[in-house]
């Protein structure tokens, strides 16, 4: 049997932090790290792994022989096997040949803290050090007020590996996206990109959701350091980086988490807690500290060592719910006798403590769709400590209200002005994503009543309401465009449609809410406060006509909107205002560089007649399917 040197990177107190779920950077033990142990290179090897007899680590050095680099258990019961084998060196392939108490059942397992993959279909994990220069100190130093929230938070978010393909349906890499998607996301003007789950996976249908590498990006676009690259090349371009991040399941591939070392190691144990059944896959044991601390660290790492500035947690609600997905008899309740799952709700907020106290400038985004109260605000007040929540109730309801044919739009009026009875509940955040557009829903455009100028006329409408409305906005990929088939993994989006003027318009109308979002005050500074928002007349159904005031911290700042929600166009049109200053108009979906009429006004003066409450009032024409702004 080849030498394992007897070697450790855990302290004592590294193992009272470890079995108290309160150790937060595990990656930095645990895991393949190269390193020189008495003028010899190698790796140093270490695994959580209680209830094995034995385990090997086995690989492309030692011909994946099992008894040839026999790891040692550590005498202080964590349950942690280490060792330093001389000779490995960055780039071996290896897995744990793990030998199990429970009646020597043998698996071979990928690490679980692998900074790197092999290519799916593929399982092996690769010793790896993703060593990179970082060169977005600015940001890094500047992204606490780019962050903050009372600034402009807009969100294009993506999948890597269908953003844009090669000629020959190939992914782009890392390092081409580095070019091509960050100019685009710079010139389209978002704030952010989200980035669909890029921690390694097996199985591409899954898109990312079921992973199996947690600390390791996909190898499918390049290596970590390349990754690194993308971040660091969007951070120069004063773009923020939003990873999605999966601790509420992963999958029962033989290589992966599940089962991992003969028993229920990160599952767990009760399969009423422990197994999804909508995704057919594993619920992590949110009450073992030391999985606790693995899900932790996992947070952590992706922060510290890759830059990034938010993760937007996925499916909260199966988390927070015993019942979810579950028929009676399916679940059990807690202690309390209800459908709350007390130990991830304790779960999450120990992240998100962690998260904002240990980085500056950061956010955490809660996928939510359940009225649980509490998701955003802080964890001292009682909340579950995220920053920001998606406002799935809002999507739901603006999407419905949006196929409708206009002419029953003034039976439904109140699709529209229900989200303001409840929009400062929460931080909320407002969603098109690429749920909306898969799974026979149609794309945005294709959602819309009417001919072709009606479609797009309603989709310009839809994001001028989006971009107006109190909240942040994220959009999906080919929705800035206007995509008009559903979105397919498999595939480039359809790229070809900006060549055409109603799609190029919709790009462009992108563009300038982007713009308008970021440069006027009243569309950010109290997009979470009541006090940002006010209502002028939500009350006329019958013409199916919206008007609104937004606000900033100076009154001088604030904004009208009015959304014409049918074809029809309305001359004359009032609307009461509290001054008699001149107002003009800073924006108009039915402008004829987005593909409108080009309709409207660009100025207009007040005058002394009460309208809606208010002193004065001023008359104008609203373009059919239309939203202006007026300053």
């Amino acid at each position: 049997m080849a030498e394992v040197l007897t070697h450790s990177l855990f302290t004592d107190f590294d193992i009272d932090l470890f079995k108290g779920g309160k150790h937060y950077r595990l990656y930095e033990k645990l895991g393949s790290h190269i390193m020189e142990l008495n003028g010899v290179n190698g790796v140093y090897f270490a695994v959580w792994a209680p209830s094995a007899k034995s385990i090997s680590v086995v690989g492309d050095f030692n011909f994946w022989n099992d008894n040839e680099h026999k790891l040692n258990v550590r005498w202080d019961s964590s349950g942690i096997w280490e060792g330093f084998i001389p000779g490995v060196a960055k780039g071996a392939l290896y897995k744990y040949r793990i030998t199990s108490n429970n009646n020597d059942i043998i698996t071979e397992k990928a690490d679980p803290f692998a900074r790197l993959c092999e290519h799916p279909p593929k399982t092996a994990s690769v010793v790896w050090d993703a060593s990179y220069e970082w060169k977005d100190k600015k940001w890094m130093e500047s992204r606490e007020t780019k962050n903050a929230l009372d600034k402009p938070y807009s969100v294009y978010e993506v999948h890597l590996g269908s953003w844009k393909r090669t000629n020959d349906n190939n992914f782009l890499s890392y390092a081409e996206l580095a070019e091509d998607l960050v100019s685009y996301v710079k010139e389209m003007g978002f704030t952010h990109v989200e980035l669909m789950p890029i921690m390694e996976y097996p199985y591409d249908p899954s898109w990312g959701y079921q992973l199996t590498g947690y600390f390791a990006p996909t190898s499918r676009f390049g290596k970590p350091e390349d990754f690194k690259l993308l971040v660091d090349k969007l951070h120069r371009a004063d773009i923020g980086v939003i990873l999605d991040w999966v601790p509420s399941h992963f999958p029962e591939d033989a290589h992966g988490l599940g089962f991992f070392d003969g028993s229920h190691l990160y599952e767990h144990p009760d399969r009423r807690r422990g197994y999804h059944p909508d995704w057919k896959s594993l619920i992590f044991n949110y009450g073992r500290n030391e999985v606790r601390a693995f899900l932790i660290s996992n947070a952590i790492f992706w922060l510290d060592q890759y830059h990034v500035d938010g993760l937007r947690v996925d499916a909260v609600a199966s988390m927070l719910y015993l019942d979810y997905s579950r028929e009676d008899g399916e679940w059990e309740p807690n202690m309390y006798g209800n459908n709350e799952n007390l130990e991830a709700m304790s779960f999450i907020r120990e992240m998100n403590q962690e998260v904002y106290a240990s980085f500056n400038g950061v956010q955490t985004i809660a996928e939510e769709s359940t009225a649980f109260s509490g998701v955003s605000k802080p964890v001292h007040f009682g909340g579950l400590g995220f920053g920001m929540k998606w406002m799935m109730g809002w999507m739901h309801d603006t999407l419905e209200y949006f196929k409708k044919e206009p002419i029953y739009r003034k039976h439904h009026q109140n699709d529209l002005t229900f989200s303001m009875t409840y929009a400062f509940t929460e931080n909320f955040m407002l969603p098109f994503s690429h749920d909306e557009v898969v799974y026979g829903k149609q794309s945005l455009v294709y959602r819309m009543p009417g001919d072709e100028w009606q479609r797009f006329a309603n989709l310009r409408l839809l994001f001028g309401y989006m971009f107006t409305h109190p909240g942040t906005n994220l959009i999906f990929m080919g929705g800035e465009f206007g995509q008009t088939s559903e979105w397919n993994f498999q595939q480039s989006l359809d790229w070809h449609l900006t060549e055409y003027d109603f799609h190029s318009g919709i790009q462009n109308i992108i563009k300038d809410l982007n713009t308008i979002y970021k440069n006027y005050p009243a569309l950010h500074e109290k997009q979470f406060s009541p006090e940002g928002f006010e209502w002028i007349d939500y009350g006329d159904s019958e013409n199916s006509v919206l008007t609104y005031l937004r606000k900033g911290h100076d009154a001088k700042n604030d904004l009208i909107i009015v959304c014409n929600l049918t074809p029809v166009p309305r001359e004359d049109y009032g609307i009461g205002v509290s001054k008699e200053k001149q107002l003009r108009q800073i924006f108009n979906s039915d402008d004829s560089k987005y593909g409108g009429n080009g309709a409207g006004i660009k100025t207009v003066k007040p005058t002394k007649k009460a309208m809606h409450g208010r002193e004065y009032s001023f008359k104008i024409t609203l373009p059919p399917l239309s939203v202006q702004i007026f300053k």
